[in-house]
């Protein structure tokens, strides 16, 4: 099997055990017994006859993210129901297309049978990858009293929009609901960030230390995957001292 196969057979495995909690040991299978560690997982936590399909789009989808794209796009074109429409919207934002994603979430917001929340969510965050800062508040307020959105990432979205338009009290009353242990790493960091610039700096180191203890802890995927957010938080604590 090529090279490259194995590396993208072996990032679905470990992703998949990570989003479903599976048990630590099978990291080790996947990353030193690559192949058959990885057909074991597929055939014993992954697959059936149900998710074939799925299994074999997603692996396509890493490959080639143009032809997920293109095959979503004519999912809609034979049938405009919502949830194509934002399974379409989804895969572009993913891809940062943010300029054509947007269209589709707002045809989506349309549809008064469904639920608003996901989708001006997501508005939120293609606004702000627009640096659209006034519609991402715009929408965020729209949303800002549900529960789904306390200590969400669209909020810690709104909390950057209000830093960039010169609100910085509710600028940092938002993104300190996003200080949460042993999760959100990144948008700590900026949090800390955020409070050196307002010169609260003892908060910043706080935060930063916490990073720092809570990375000790982390899995190797873990580690793997926020390696360049741990090297930045321990190279600001020394500089902060």
């Amino acid at each position: 099997m090529p090279y490259y196969l194995i590396l993208i057979l072996q990032a679905y495995c470990i992703y998949h055990a990570y989003k479903h909690g599976n048990a630590y040991y099978w990291y080790f299978l996947i990353l030193f017994i690559p192949v058959l560690g990885c057909i074991i997982y597929l055939i014993t936590q992954v697959y059936n006859k149900r998710d074939a399909e799925k299994i074999q789009e997603d692996i396509v989808s890493v490959i080639n993210p143009t032809k997920k794209i293109k095959d979503l796009e004519k999912r809609l074109q034979f049938s405009e129901t919502y949830q194509n429409r934002v399974n379409l919207a989804d895969a572009l934002l993913d891809l940062k297309d943010y300029k054509n994603a947007i269209p589709h979430y707002l045809e989506a917001l349309k549809d008064g049978s469904q639920s608003d929340f996901y989708v001006t969510e997501k508005l939120v965050a293609a606004n702000y990858g627009m640096e659209d800062y006034n519609k991402v508040i715009f929408y965020a307020e729209k949303i800002q009293d549900q529960d789904e959105f306390k200590k969400s990432r669209a909020q810690f979205l709104y909390g950057l929009a209000l830093e960039k338009l010169g609100d910085f009290e509710a600028a940092e009353l938002n993104l300190r609901k996003i200080d949460i242990r042993y999760s959100f790493y990144n948008e700590r960091l900026v949090l800390a960030k955020f409070l050196i610039s307002r010169d609260k700096t003892a908060d910043a180191k706080e935060i930063l230390e916490e990073i720092k203890i809570e990375s000790q802890n982390m899995t190797s995927p873990n580690k793997r995957l926020y390696r360049t957010t741990i090297h930045e938080v321990e190279k600001l604590i020394v500089e902060l001292k």
